[in-house]
């Protein structure tokens, strides 16, 4: 199916001359991002625009969006005033299904269980002209990369693995729900212009290693925050080699490291993989356009001269990663994984074993791991691990059950689960005999804190390539190395695993009887959107108040969060996934995961009206009671992970004022913004230290909130003693503006309602 025909061929007709444009005023050639960035933007630009400090004006070509975020997104863009999408638009069912049973089952239950947000999701995708992808149709990037993505397009996703369509050379950039209001409003998008780093890959990858393992060791070179404010541009001829959804997968994963995105140039193997999907069309007519949709020749003689940073990587040289446990950076190359295991004493046993997800469920990653189970039994080996397999897709699903591969992992003893997200966002009813017991899973996805995929703190997860993941559970230990170790079979032989061998694209052709697709009505004045009074998973949303005018006096501390804080810990998902379009019921989420400084406990903070200590939510909500703002104090990448805008949604609803930390992730600073929240940080890093448990304090400078000013936090502690402290700040203009309204979806219910 092909959609968007027109919107593309209108988008490369254009592209040569606005690339020419870049290059005129850039006075240089141009990066492959640059081509896209400068052929995207709203304005015409009067001259370059500045990595990493100016904000830019941008018109992404579409908006995706998964069912726990779309649920938001959506309730705030039925108040804005427009009748229909301004661009193209998509809701896919993929974060609400359980994982427990299989497939089968748990798709029953979901269905069942969520009936009531699978048709309110329905119904106002047909009002307002949005496709609708139904529960298990797939996971949200895999569906959009078979259906949506394209060489040289700009999209936002509410989602923090949008990027993944980087794997089709889209720029593709995970937001807020408020973020994607903006586009389907068709008002233009504001992005601060990305920092550029540039990864050369050389030679050619081989036997057990995979793409997988390219953004598993670009995530130890980086950490987690080093490619925040950063589009990351892959190059070169070991990029030439890769398939397109082995592209896609280091796209996806690159939100591991915090890039803005990531992103790979248009070649032969993207118009395969357009051509295997029923895209030939957009493939030719990328084809007509191939120069504009990569880096221009000068770039590839020295690179330095066009990238903040360069990266190069032999995939010669290349070997298997496992990155872990607790953070996606950690990363071991398998050749010391083994010594690693023993040196910090982390479970050896492998007791869960988990391929799939929207990082790694392609038709080329199954049947890898295929290959491997197969090879295993043929040697009179099964596997020692639970293991499930969890498809991208109900395409990739069907095909691959065509093709007798999900018979080959039955009769290893996997078990199959739905096509959704599952035990990769915690969305996983995982049996275990002592919650407590200190334990290691291993999974193909892309994101391993603590709690993330079963809520047990005691978990180790692991990440590693879907073929490394399934000889785990083969072996049943995390120790062993399929390079070089031997195992014994049934027959007490000492035996090898084969290297994998797999298929990029399937040799017979993708097939699909119901690939889950729902088109919205031509015209959907009359269509209805019910949301019940008494409901207590949707909740129709009321503006937020503006700024009062004033600077803040009293504000009490709520939490001073210690180490790393993401928006998991803000916000869980797991079993709150259900709240998602509650904000009332889902704030009673808000900060319960984060470890008080004071105390070194998670959801156990000091109520200064009482002296008494409680949870999170409920000591805010007493403080909103008696009408008292506070802050929340965090520490550096506050907000890493997801992009899941409740994390800024569910202060603002219960009343904090202002967020002041050491370092902010990109998409979770964006969304405190456009929920009209302070996101501050500290000038002195070291000041995060003077904050004390019991202080009450004020944040002036808010009477002349300028950007590039800084404001001022004082600490009244308890001693009658004070501390001043100087907060930097990001705002624009435009932002401030949004912070005054109370919010940027107030400035653009005010702009419609005065046209």
């Amino acid at each position: 199916m092909t959609f968007d025909l027109d919107l593309i061929e209108k988008l490369y007709a254009g592209l040569p001359e606005k690339v020419a444009f870049g290059r005129r005023i850039l006075g240089r050639p141009l990066t492959l991002a640059e081509k896209i960035l400068y052929a995207h933007s709203y304005e015409t630009p009067t001259q370059p625009y500045s990595r990493g400090k100016d904000y830019v004006n941008f018109s992404p070509d579409r908006v995706a969006m998964q069912d726990a975020t779309a649920q938001m997104a959506l309730l705030q863009f039925m108040t804005c005033g427009r009748d229909k999408v301004a661009v193209p638009s998509t809701v896919h069912c993929d974060h609400l299904i359980q994982a427990k049973i299989g497939a089968t089952e748990d798709l029953s239950t979901a269905i069942s269980t969520n009936k009531e947000v699978y048709d309110f999701l329905a119904s106002i995708s047909n009002k307002y002209g949005i496709g609708f992808w139904k529960p298990g149709a797939g996971i949200i990037h895999q569906v959009v990369l078979e259906n949506y993505a394209f060489p040289g397009g700009m999209m936002i996703g509410t989602d923090s693995h949008t990027p993944n369509a980087g794997g089709l050379g889209m720029i593709a950039i995970g937001v807020g729900g408020a973020d994607a209001v903006d586009v389907m409003a068709g008002l233009p998008w504001e992005l601060k212009m990305p920092k550029l780093i540039g990864v050369k890959l050389t030679g050619k990858m081989n036997g057990w290693t995979s793409a997988k393992d390219i953004i598993l060791k670009v995530a130890g070179i980086l950490t987690v925050k080093g490619g925040t404010g950063a589009i990351v541009e892959y190059f070169g001829e070991g990029a030439e080699s890769l398939s397109c959804t082995g592209k896609g997968t280091i796209c996806n994963m690159g939100a591991e490291i915090g890039a803005t995105c990531s992103l790979f140039e248009y070649d032969n193997k993207m118009g395969d993989y357009l051509r295997a999907t029923d895209r030939a069309a957009i493939a030719a007519l990328a084809d007509g356009v191939r120069e504009y949709l990569r880096v221009d020749p000068e770039v590839y003689q020295n690179p330095e001269a066009y990238y903040d940073q360069l990266i190069e990587i032999n995939l010669d040289e290349l070997e298997p990663y496992v990155n872990g446990p607790f953070t996606p950076d950690l990363a071991t190359p398998i050749s010391q994984m083994a010594a690693a295991v023993k040196e910090h004493g982390w479970p050896d046993a492998v007791e869960v074993a988990l391929i799939g997800s929207c990082t790694n469920s392609s038709y080329e990653d199954i049947s890898r791991s295929a290959f491997i189970a197969k090879n295993a039994m043929d040697k009179g080996l099964k596997s020692k691990s639970e293991f499930t397999i969890t498809p991208g897709s109900e395409m990739v699903r069907f095909t691959i059950e065509r093709d007798g591969m999900l018979k080959t992992f039955d009769e290893m003893g996997g078990i199959v689960l739905a096509n959704a997200c599952g035990p990769c966002i915690g969305q996983w009813s995982r049996h275990i005999d002592d919650p407590k017991r200190k334990n290691t899973i291993v999974t193909s996805f892309n994101r391993n804190f603590a709690k993330r995929n079963d809520g047990l703190a005691s978990t180790h997860a692991f990440v590693a390539s879907p073929e490394i993941v399934t000889a785990f559970a083969i072996a049943g230990k995390l120790s062993f190395n399929p390079l070089k170790d031997k195992l014994i079979n049934e027959k007490g032989e000492e035996v090898m695993l084969d290297e994998p061998r797999g298929y990029e694209l399937p040799p017979k052709g993708f097939s699909v009887d119901d690939p889950g697709y729902q088109a919205p009505a031509i015209d959907g004045s009359t269509v209805k959107i019910a949301v019940s009074p008494e409901s207590d998973r949707l909740q129709l949303l009321a503006p937020f108040s503006a700024w009062e005018g004033t600077d803040l006096k009293g504000l009490k501390l709520l939490i001073k969060a210690f180490g790393k804080c993401t928006t998991d810990h803000i916000s869980m998902a797991g079993p709150w996934l259900k709240f998602r379009g509650h904000l009332d019921n889902i704030s009673n989420n808000m900060l319960i995961g984060a470890i008080n400084a004071f105390n070194m406990e998670s959801n156990k903070v000091k109520n200064e009206l009482t002296g008494e200590y409680d949870e999170v939510p409920k000591v805010q909500r007493d403080y909103k009671a008696h009408g008292l703002g506070s802050i929340v104090i965090g520490d550096e990448n506050y907000g890493e992970g997801s992009s899941r805008e409740h994390a800024a949604m569910e202060p603002r609803h219960l009343g904090v004022r202002a967020i002041i930390v050491k370092s902010f992730a990109r998409i979770h600073e964006t969304n405190l913004k456009k929920q009209g929240m302070l996101a501050l940080t500290f000038a002195d890093k070291a000041d995060y230290d003077k904050v004390q448990e019991d202080d009450t304090i004020d944040i002036n400078g808010l009477m002349s909130f300028t950007p590039g000013e800084q404001l001022t936090m004082v600490l009244n502690h308890k001693d009658g003693s004070t501390d001043e402290i100087k907060l930097n700040h990001t705002y624009n203009h435009q932002q401030i503006e949004w912070f005054k309204a109370g919010g940027a979806l107030n400035v653009i219910r005010q702009e419609f309602a005065a046209q």
